[in-house]
């Protein structure tokens, strides 16, 4: 049965798109899944390459401008829906981390901790999480002083300090308070 587990990554950062990633499982599974939090970054990235060799799998994101367009749920759930397309397959069931589904025809079924119960959503996560990761260490190259490279976007105090000092750079989330306070500064 074609069951794929879906999960997404970066809905609470200040910067950044939102990243959600569609999972098929192998045949006979992934030793070492669990949720993407609990691991190593070293651990992840060694299941995100196994997860990619052995499986079929997806990556969907919405932007920062969908984001501030239709808001981070509906973001997230659309870059859900962008990863389940770009499978090339009608799934039998997908399983989504969370209490939330997009409105699909597929038969799905949200679930609160997914990403440690099921180990198709567990592989989602990872790769998810990689993803994005990379795309926040790639634009901290473009943006220096934010430290994107160690909070992936996240309000940490280094970060606030730079969008204090610096203003909104066009990956910050202008709807998000942190960012959107400095307009009215």
């Amino acid at each position: 049965m074609m069951i794929v587990g879906v999960d997404e990554a970066g809905r609470g950062p200040l910067a950044g798109p939102v990243v959600a990633a569609a999972v098929l499982l192998c045949e006979g599974g992934i030793d070492g899944l669990d949720d993407s939090k609990k691991l190593s970054a070293k651990r992840r990235g060694a299941l995100e390459i196994e997860i990619k060799a052995r499986c079929r799998w997806a990556v969907g994101e919405a932007s920062v401008a969908e984001i501030d367009s239709i808001n981070i749920l509906q973001a997230s759930l659309l870059a859900m829906t962008r990863a389940v397309e770009a499978l090339g397959f009608e799934p039998a069931e997908v399983l989504v981390d969370g209490n939330r589904l997009p409105r699909w025809k597929y038969r799905a079924r949200a679930v609160v901790g997914g990403d440690a119960l099921h180990p198709c959503i567990s592989a989602a996560s990872i790769l998810a999480k990689e993803h994005r990761d990379r795309m926040m260490v790639a634009a901290a190259r473009d943006f220096p002083g934010f430290g994107w490279e160690r909070n992936m976007g996240y309000g940490t105090a280094q970060h606030l300090a730079a969008l204090r000092a610096h203003g909104p750079t066009p990956l910050h989330r202008t709807s998000f308070a942190p960012v959107a306070q400095l307009a009215l500064i």
